[in-house]
């Protein structure tokens, strides 16, 4: 393979990337070899029809899953083949994750969801001796994505947009510099998902976040800074949003 240089304002990239899956005694391949670069404070949508790839590359570049071929580049450095320990920090620290079906922990309120990923990060010892500084930050961004008024609610008593905002706030929580959102508007009514992508794009703007959307929605990739499309597990169009 021959690798591409890195520019200076690339954030993440796939390169070449194949990812090949078992089923049974055969193989499936998904990947075919994807090139796809996103710089800093970029908002790239990936759209595909089901099947293309999307959310495969999407778990690459966020280090859930490691490529059969090619690599996953962090600010011009390989990531994928870090130690498992590395990847894991890099997991918490630098990626934030939004998924469909929100995964909150069902026994917790919305402010517990959201502090979780910072229980897991730290010691136990650690976590006390911060424990006030870390409730203010999730004060914040809880209020940032509009659920103040749900703090102590467990995601039972939640809508599906209110469990999707407590989801962002667990995803921000950490201070990511890169968001990875899985078809974060799959489960939603046209209007809630709307205001996702709102709030979305606001991140993106006023805090410079790099965000990576997966979506089925054309309306939805629209909204973003650009648009790279899958076929048959190959980049077949990349295009800025109109």
């Amino acid at each position: 393979m021959t690798q591409q240089p890195a520019s200076a304002n690339e954030h993440i990239a796939s390169v070449a990337v194949e990812k090949v899956y078992l089923k049974g005694n055969h193989k499936v391949p998904v990947l075919r070899g994807v090139h796809m670069s996103v710089q800093r404070g970029e908002f790239v949508s990936i759209i595909g029809q089901s099947g293309s790839g999307k959310s495969t590359l999407l778990h690459l570049m966020g280090l859930l899953d490691k490529p059969n071929v090619g690599e996953i580049r962090l600010e011009g450095q390989r990531v994928d083949d870090l130690p498992a320990a590395t990847r894991d920090e890099l997991r918490n620290r630098v990626f934030g994750f939004i998924f469909q079906f929100y995964h909150l922990l069902p026994e917790l309120s919305v402010l517990e969801n959201v502090l979780s990923p910072l229980m897991i990060r730290d010691s136990a010892l650690t976590y006390w001796r911060r424990k006030s500084e870390y409730q203010d930050r999730a004060h914040q961004i809880i209020e940032q994505v509009g659920l103040s008024h749900r703090l102590k609610h467990k995601p039972s008593e939640l809508s599906g947009g209110e469990m999707q905002r407590a989801a962002i706030a667990r995803a921000l929580i950490a201070r990511p510099s890169v968001l990875l959102a899985d078809e974060p508007t799959g489960n939603l009514d046209g209007q809630t998902g709307r205001d996702i992508i709102d709030l979305l794009r606001t991140l993106n703007q006023e805090q410079g976040l790099t965000i990576v959307m997966v979506t089925h929605d054309e309306s939805i990739a629209q909204q973003a800074h650009r648009t790279v499309r899958l076929c048959n597990g190959l980049v077949q169009v990349l295009s800025d949003a109109a």
